[in-house]
């Protein structure tokens, strides 16, 4: 268990949603809708798929965690400590220490052939949500919030773990989306 400057952490996490936005507007929004949802070429989700696997976590999770950051007191506490597990889930999902491929569990697996303007709109609105969420954590407890896990919710994570494994995993979706852009691309 590490502990870390909540600020420091907020903000990384933050820098790395700003890049989301900006990529998801820069490489995708104005695509037409056979492209954004053309198969990978190795057989794994398109672009549109991708995101909307991520537009379900935002369902479950966010409005959980608004629920609970608007509620909780103004604490001016300035670190957070990772739990064992919140740090396992996030390493897991981390593009870079979590290697393995996994499988979506029910209802993370997106249909294909969706509305690719609808899902990018979403995704940008649920990507600012986020943006919201992590200042609002700011003035809060991230040890105190605890939050259950969408997939096991008897568990219930530190928010600050929460947010590190959601912007873990947008991270690798966004690269494999990212990968469908150019057939053998750099990313």
């Amino acid at each position: 268990m590490e502990t870390i400057n909540k600020i420091a952490l907020l903000e990384r996490l933050d820098d790395t949603v700003e890049l989301h936005i900006a990529d998801a507007v820069a490489l995708f929004q104005n695509r037409d809708n056979a492209f954004l949802n053309r198969p990978s070429a190795t057989g794994g989700w398109s672009i549109t798929q991708c995101l909307d696997h991520l537009n379900s976590y935002g369902h479950y999770y966010f409005p959980r965690m608004r629920e609970k950051l608007l509620s909780a007191p103004h604490v001016d506490k300035e670190d957070f400590t990772s739990t064992r597990l919140g740090a396992y889930f996030t390493r897991m999902m981390d593009p870079v220490t979590g290697k393995r491929k996994y499988k979506a569990f029910k209802g993370h697996i997106p249909p294909p052939g969706m509305d690719s303007v609808e899902v990018i709109a979403e995704f940008l609105r649920q990507q600012e949500e986020l943006l919201f969420l992590l200042r609002e954590g700011l003035h809060k407890d991230l040890d105190a919030i605890r939050i259950p896990v969408s997939i096991l919710p008897f568990i219930r994570l530190k928010i600050g773990d929460v947010f590190q494994f959601i912007i873990a995993h947008n991270e690798r979706h966004m690269q494999q989306a990212k990968r469908n852009l150019v057939p053998q691309s750099i990313y």
